[in-house]
Formats: C-alpha cells, sequence, structure tokens
C-alpha cells in the first residue's frame, strides 16, 4: 500500500519547497559556493555546481572533477541506474584511516538532458564530516539512497525516511 501523499510544508520568502520541484527531475547550474569536508581535509571546493531537482527531493549538488581532490577517490564496481540520468558508477573516498565505501557517484555517459553533469561527481552529504552550500552546513537527506543536501532555503518534507517510499 502506497502512503499518502504529505501535506508540503509552505516556504516562507527566500525558501523553496521540494514539493514544487518537476518530475521528471531537472539539472540547473547552481550560482552557490559547495565545499565538502572529509575527515578534516577539503575534498571539493567549486562555485560551478549544478544540481538535481525532483519532486520531494533535496537538490543533489553535483560538482566537477576540476573542483575535487580525486586522489582521494578510487572507482568501484557498484553501479546504479536513474530513469532520468541513466547509469551511475561509484567511488570510495579515503581519506587518511577514514575508508567510505560508495560515498560519491558519478553518471559518465548521461542521458542528453543530463548531460552538463557528465563530468561532474556528486556524493552522500552524511557520509562526509560536513558539506557546505555559501557556508551553511548541509543536514543530510534521511536514508542512504538519494543523496540530497538540506539548507534552511528548502522546506519538505522530504523523501528518504522510512515510510516515505510510496510518495
Amino acid at each position: 500500500m502506497l502512503s499518502p501523499r504529505p501535506r508540503p510544508i509552505q516556504p516562507q520568502p527566500g525558501q523553496e519547497s521540494v514539493w514544487d520541484y518537476p518530475r521528471p527531475a531537472i539539472v540547473q547550474p547552481s550560482p552557490k559556493r559547495i565545499q565538502v569536508i572529509c575527515n578534516g581535509v577539503a575534498i571539493a571546493d567549486s562555485d560551478r555546481t549544478h544540481r538535481v531537482l525532483e519532486t520531494s527531493h533535496p537538490p543533489v549538488y553535483y560538482i566537477p572533477i576540476a573542483d575535487i581532490q580525486m586522489d582521494y577517490f578510487t572507482p568501484t564496481d557498484q553501479q546504479s541506474f536513474c530513469e532520468w540520468k541513466g547509469w551511475a558508477r561509484y567511488y570510495t573516498i579515503t581519506v587518511g584511516d577514514q575508508v567510505l565505501v560508495n560515498a560519491a557517484w558519478q553518471y559518465p555517459e548521461p542521458t542528453p538532458n543530463f548531460a552538463v553533469i557528465a563530468e561532474a561527481i556528486a556524493l552522500y552529504p552524511g557520509r562526509m564530516e560536513a558539506c557546505y552550500v555559501d557556508g551553511e552546513k548541509v543536514q543530510a537527506q534521511a536514508g542512504d539512497f538519494y543523496g540530497g543536501w538540506i539548507t534552511a532555503d528548502i522546506v519538505g518534507p522530504f523523501k528518504g525516511n522510512a515510510g516515505t517510499w510510496g510518495w
């Protein structure tokens, strides 16, 4: 049985509701500065990111490979398929003694609508020490599937918690 669609939180001025995001998903450039810290090391810093928006999901930021410290990233055999973006491949992030298996992903040959993220990587903010959007520390989307980045300017409720898969 599907869970009933929740009542969206009314956004305040300067906020976005994830319930106003489209389905199918879209990608758009983001002017915001994205920073990622893992085990005390800044592994990514960019103001040239894109974000993927989909109904009921917080944005997922895709960081250009040129703005990532790729020496910490190792490709794995893990793959997944997204009906909008195509096949993803995954990376393990190793910083010092911390090893985060399949903590980041890339669509190296995305569908045409998502071609701009072919040379970019996304990661699970909940697996990092800290992720920032324009200096604001991100709250990770619940669960270990979607990888959304929640900030004060995004309101839900958000898919990801137990009982939300049917939305």
